[in-house]
């Protein structure tokens, strides 16, 4: 291979990287071989007696490829209780970033929604979701989308949180508002992937206003 080819075929894979980790979200990996998601219950009695004084009903649902908005979730379900549960594709992403920043891209260009193999069999009993995922092209993974299709929040309350690798919050709130029409949002949570798995005093922070 010439010099001049190898430097665009370089330029080009990064490009592609910077996509993916600045304007399109800090998750980064995903398992083909990943368990089938199931809603699990909260082993905190702590947070599991606040839940129950308040009369909510809750659930944390998260979409994420590295485990950056998984440690969040994770965070989340342990200070508020409730369930838990892994929004997941059907078919994985790859872990090759230019081949997961080209679907992902193609995905909301044709506003795809992509099956998912969550399932959870009342949700119509959860009065409060905790809701996340990363920012990917500057709105959520559309996995995502087919969640909040399948699961309709309208007259829930709906407390929102992102990751992201320097894009910010960009349209990950505005998107989410307008497809779940109807639900009652809080706040939103937005956190960077490198500080993700060190947040716990922002993210408590955070549970406590969406408590109000």
């Amino acid at each position: 291979m010439k010099r001049r080819d190898f430097l665009k075929k370089s330029a080009f894979a990064m490009l592609g990287f910077a996509a993916l980790t600045m304007g399109c979200g800090a998750d980064k990996s995903a398992k083909a071989d990943a368990p089938q998601p199931e809603v699990k219950q909260s082993t905190n009695e702590g947070a599991s007696q606040a839940m129950n004084n308040n009369g909510s009903k809750i659930l944390v649902a998260y979409f994420s490829w590295s485990g950056n908005t998984k440690a969040v979730a994770q965070e989340i379900h342990k200070q508020v209780g409730g369930d838990i549960v892994e929004i997941v594709p059907e078919t994985p992403y790859s872990e090759t970033y230019s081949v997961t920043v080209a679907k992902a891209k193609a995905e909301q260009a044709s506003n795809a929604r992509p099956a998912i193999s969550t399932k959870i069999a009342d949700f119509d009993k959860y009065d409060t979701i905790y809701l996340g995922y990363p920012n990917w092209w500057g709105s959520m993974p559309m996995p995502v989308a087919t969640f909040i299709d399948t699961y309709k929040m309208s007259g829930k309350k709906v407390a929102p949180f992102f990751t992201h690798g320097g894009g910010g919050v960009q349209r990950c709130m505005s998107d989410l508002e307008a497809r779940a029409a109807g639900a009652k949002f809080t706040d939103y949570l937005c956190l960077s992937g490198s500080s993700a798995k060190s947040a716990q005093g922002e993210i408590s922070a955070w549970v406590k206003k969406t408590q109000n």
